[in-house]
């Protein structure tokens, strides 16, 4: 696979990296001079450029690539990459990085952005999932189709612990994707049997998502209130 990531700071090497590491090809696009740092990431394709210059992005050959993620610290020149990398050279996938939460609104097909990751949400996640088990939490939505994943820790209350899988009777348009246990992911089948402690990964469709509070009641819902003592 041939990627070309605009922004060559700290978040388009660490990506660069990576994906070297598993065997794609890459190119880095980056208009500073002070960011190109060569060494750090020796295999990847360099490029001193403004990558939202169409110009620069037909050097860097984007029209024969398979990805362009736009990893730049400025929301603005993700979007306009985004839409040139989409609509004047017909990149199959965009991923965009979303710097302001309040800008993820306008990360969408309409600016040619197929996935938006947005690092604020993601870690404001991780946090709520750390300190939230029996919560429902949504950890990113897939903007090309409106759908989105979400997690939730069963607690030893759920009523779901102990039965299979397939005996759940989940809500319509929600899928059980992975079950995390112990540090490992599995590939739930019918069979599979759920514990207190799992993480269930979920993908909710985008009609589906009125149906949360259903779910939430499914696998973990809120205690009955005591009666206080006479």
């Amino acid at each position: 696979m041939r990627v070309v990531i605009a922004g060559a700071g700290s978040v388009g090497r660490s990506i660069a990296r990576e994906l070297l590491g598993h065997g794609h090809e890459v190119t880095l696009i980056d208009r500073q001079p002070a960011a190109m740092r060569i060494a750090s990431v020796a295999e990847a394709e360099w490029l001193l450029a403004d990558a939202c210059e169409p110009t620069a992005l037909a050097e860097a050959q984007v029209d024969r690539c398979d990805v362009v993620v736009a990893a730049t610290g400025d929301d603005k020149v993700n979007l306009v990459v985004s839409l040139l990398a989409k609509t004047e050279f017909g990149v199959p996938r965009v991923v965009a990085r979303v710097n302001n939460p309040k800008n993820e609104w306008m990360f969408d097909d309409a600016w040619g952005v197929d996935v938006q990751v947005s690092t604020p949400r993601i870690m404001t996640s991780l946090v709520e999932e750390a300190v939230s088990v029996g919560d429902l939490v949504r950890i990113f939505r897939f903007h090309q189709s409106g759908a989105s994943m979400h997690e939730i820790t069963l607690p030893e209350t759920s009523p779901v612990v102990g039965t299979r899988v397939g005996r759940v009777e989940w809500p319509s348009g929600m899928v059980l994707a992975a079950v995390i246990r112990e540090d490992l992911p599995i590939a739930p089948t019918a069979d599979d049997t759920l514990e207190a402690g799992d993480e269930l990964l979920l993908v909710v469709a985008a009609d589906a998502e009125e149906n949360l509070s259903e779910l939430q009641q499914l696998l973990a819902p809120a205690p009955a209130p005591t009666s206080p003592r006479e």
